[in-house]
Formats: structure tokens, sequence, C-alpha cells
């Protein structure tokens, strides 16, 4: 599978943008464990033309972590154009526009899954940075607003038309935020239509090897993105892999080496970022991780341990687990 002069090889699997997680350290690790690209986290248009420097961090990729898409979000078509600019001085492999985040700060000003409201600057914009820069242009988006608009055939093949190099589809309306069950059906019949011709990545709801390969069965993408499954779990990417090339699950992984994963995540976050920030960085990560669940009376201990202030004392707390996890 290609994006544009790309090979993603056969069946791949791709981290998903995700703000507060895609950071280099964590893109890094995924990309070590098989995800065949990575993207970062959305960075603001309206920000990155105001030169903020928190936002312009966003853009900084290593070689080792190639390809790697660097996405970005916006409502106004000049800032969008601007922003594109600035983006392919970073240097990243593709460049993806973000119409598909739910949340009302993004969503509720218009941009992100807010421009599934207005589809015709939403195809302005499109155009405009297609037109603007010679990386690879994708987009990201979902079904449609809300249950009475899936829109996503149709607009599938409108986007297409703006030039775009390859189509993510969330399976889910704006409306759903992240609640319910991903609708594969019709990211399914986009593939299915004969007048698409670029590539069609599917997102939403992946968390088994299993439901990755019934995925690409079932629905013909050309590739899968995996989100929230990934969330200290960055070893997600080594199962699907393994199962999608031998259809044989992975022999189990031990619980020591999934927690020495997890140290590692700490360490790489404090070394990216400062202790205070790496610790409340990867919080989410250690609040999701399936490692944790199931051993019996945790409960204090995951208080503890999501109010760790320092790596030491993390660290320290990691040690009275390692047993339980025999």
């Amino acid at each position: 599978m290609k994006i544009g002069h790309i090979d993603l090889g056969e069946r791949p699997i791709f981290l998903a943008p995700m703000e507060d997680v895609t950071d280099p350290a964590f893109r890094l690790m995924c990309k070590k464990f098989g995800a065949n690209m990575v993207y970062t986290e959305f960075v603001s248009a309206d920000a990155l033309i105001r030169s903020v420097s928190k936002t312009e961090q966003k853009l900084n990729i290593s070689d080792e972590e190639r390809p790697v898409a660097i996405q970005i979000y916006g409502k106004d078509t000049e800032t969008m154009v601007e922003a594109a600019r600035i983006v392919e001085e970073a240097r990243p492999d593709i460049l993806d526009i973000n119409f598909g985040c739910p949340v009302k700060r993004v969503a509720g000003k218009g941009a992100g899954a807010g421009m599934l409201q207005n589809i015709p600057k939403m195809l302005e914009i499109t155009r405009a940075v297609v037109d603007a820069v010679k990386i690879p242009v994708t987009v990201k988006t979902r079904l449609g607003w809300d249950a009475n608009n899936k829109i996503i055939v149709d607009l599938a093949e409108q986007l297409q038309d703006c030039g775009i190099a390859a189509l993510t589809i969330h399976g889910r309306t704006r409306a759903q935020m992240y609640t319910g069950e991903a609708d594969w059906t019709l990211i399914g019949e986009v593939k299915k239509n004969p007048r698409i011709h670029i590539p069609i990545i599917g997102n939403g709801d992946v968390t088994t090897p299993q439901r990755a390969k019934e995925c690409f069965e079932l629905y013909g993408v050309d590739a899968i993105m995996i989100g929230r499954a990934s969330f200290g779990r960055p070893w997600i990417f080594k199962e699907v892999r393994h199962y999608l090339e031998t259809g044989e699950e992975l022999p189990p992984l031990s619980a020591e080496w999934k927690l020495s994963v997890l140290r590692q995540e700490v360490v790489d976050s404090v070394n990216l970022l400062d202790e205070r920030r790496g610790i409340l960085h990867v919080r989410r990560h250690l609040a999701a991780s399936p490692l944790f669940k199931g051993i019996p009376n945790f409960r204090d201990t995951r208080i503890a341990m999501l109010r760790a202030e320092t790596k030491e004392e993390l660290f320290r707390i990691f040690d009275t687990i390692s047993p339980l996890l025999s």
C-alpha cells in the first residue's frame, strides 16, 4: 500500500494522532513495536502561524520514526495554507488535515469535526492545502455530524477530487464522540465505491489482533489506525503485526516484560519533557493500561501510582506491583 510515493508495506497499521499522547517518545516506542506509520499530536494552524513555542515543538520529528505524518487543524483557509507551508519545512513524509476531532473546544469553533457542518469550506481548505505543498496531503474525518447526516460515502469522493493522497475514516459521527461502537460498514462502502482510487484507512475500536484482521478482510481497507487501544499498551502493534503475518497469536508477553515497557515509557517521557510534566503526561497510559486489570485489592495502589510525582516514587510503586503480576 502506498500513499504518494511512500511504500507502507502490506496491511499496514498506523498509530493515530492523539493530543497529549503521540509525542516523539511514544511514537518511537510504537514504531519499534511495529507501527508502519506514526502521526504527531494535532497542531493548531492558528497557534502555528503565531509562533506559539509549545505548538512549534510539536513539529519536532526524527528520521528514526519515519514515515511520520504531521496533522494540522483549523477553520480558515489562508491560515491553514500558511500553517501547511510551515509544516512542510519540518520535512514530514505526509501532511494530514484533521476534520474529525469531536471535542467542543475544536469542533464547537468550526474546526476538526465541526467542518462536517460546512462541507464547502472543508473542500476549499483541502484544495488550497493540496495546492500549497509538494508533500502528500491526507485527511482524517468521521462518518458525518450525526446519525441523520452520515455523508461519508459522497464526501470521500469530493475529498478525493480535491487531490488528497489518502483518507482516514473514524467509524463514528461527531455526535457520538467516542461512545457506542464504531460502525465500519460505511467505511467498507467507501472502499468498495469503484470511483474511489486513493487508499482508505479505517479507524475506531481496533483493540485486538483478531479485530484488525477482521477489518482488513471484511471491509477491504488499505490500512488500519489504532488509537486509544495503544494507551499503556504500545506492544499492541507487536501483537497485531504478528497475527497479520502468521495468523497466530503472539506467544504471551510476560507481565514483567510489559512492566519494563511502561518503565521505559516513564523514562522516555521524563527525558523528553522534565520530571513533573513527564510524569503527568504518562499518567493516562498508566491509568488505561490493561496490565493492572485483575490485580486484587489494587485500588489504593492505583491511586498512589496516579498520584506519584517523581520517577523514583513511581518506580518504588512498580516494585511493589511486580510480585503481584507473576
